[in-house]
C-alpha cells in the first residue's frame, strides 16, 4: 500500500492526488480495485484472459476521465461501472457475430456441495459447462445485475449505481434473470432438477 508519513494513504487522498496527475496515486488505486474489478468481468465474460483486456482498458479510460469523477460516489463504485459498461459492450459485440464456444470457462461459477448421495454428483467441469451455457442466454444487462448482486453481493443501491439504472430496474434484471436460468435448467438439464421443480 502507497505510504506517506508513516501512515496508509486515504482513498479520497490518493482520488484527489490521481486527479492532479499525479501517476503514482492512480497506480495505488489500481492496485487496490483491480482484483474485484476482474473478478466481476470475468464472471460475465467466462474469460479471464479477456477479461484482463476488459480491466486494462476501463483502467486507461478511468484516467482519461478523473476529472469528471464525481466524489459523491465510492470510487470503486465508478470503477466498476467503467469496466461493467465496457464487458456489456463485449457481450453485445458477441451477439452480433455467430456464438462460438470458448475455453473461458464460468468462472464466476462454484459446484453445489454433494449431497453424498449416488447418482447426484456432478463433476466441477460439468456444473461450469452448464452455467456457463445457461448464462449465455440472458441479456447483458440481466447478467451484469446478477453477478453484481446474487455472486458479488452488492446492495441492489450500489448495482443500481454501476448499471446506471433504478433499484426497481435492477430487482426486474434479477427476477427475469432466475426466471431465465430455471426455465432453460428445467429444459436443457432436466436430470439435474429436483423432483417437483418447474419452470415459471
Amino acid at each position: 500500500p502507497l505510504r506517506r508519513e508513516g501512515r496508509t494513504v486515504d482513498e479520497r487522498e490518493l482520488v484527489e492526488a490521481a486527479r492532479q496527475g499525479d501517476e503514482d496515486s492512480f497506480a495505488e488505486l489500481v492496485r487496490r480495485h483491480s482484483g474485484s474489478i476482474h473478478r466481476v468481468v470475468a464472471r460475465m465474460l467466462g474469460d479471464e484472459e479477456e477479461a484482463w483486456d476488459v480491466v486494462q482498458m476501463a483502467w486507461l479510460r478511468a484516467w482519461q476521465r478523473l476529472d469528471r469523477y464525481d466524489p459523491h460516489w465510492k470510487f470503486s463504485t465508478w470503477s466498476h461501472r467503467i469496466a461493467t459498461n465496457l464487458a456489456i459492450d463485449v457481450i453485445r459485440a458477441r451477439s452480433s457475430r455467430e456464438r462460438a464456444h470458448t475455453n473461458g470457462g464460468a468462472v464466476w461459477l462454484r459446484p453445489a456441495p454433494s449431497s453424498g448421495r449416488p447418482g447426484q454428483l456432478v463433476e466441477e467441469k460439468d456444473v461450469e459447462r452448464i452455467l456457463r451455457d445457461l448464462v449465455d442466454d440472458l441479456t447483458p444487462q440481466q447478467r451484469a445485475a446478477f453477478i453484481l448482486r446474487e455472486v458479488e453481493g452488492l446492495e441492489t443501491a450500489e448495482v443500481a449505481r454501476v448499471l446506471g439504472c433504478s433499484k426497481v430496474t435492477v430487482r426486474n434484471h434479477i427476477f427475469q434473470a432466475r426466471k431465465a436460468l430455471r426455465r432453460a435448467m428445467v429444459e436443457r438439464y432436466p436430470e439435474y432438477v429436483p423432483a417437483g421443480s418447474e419452470a415459471r
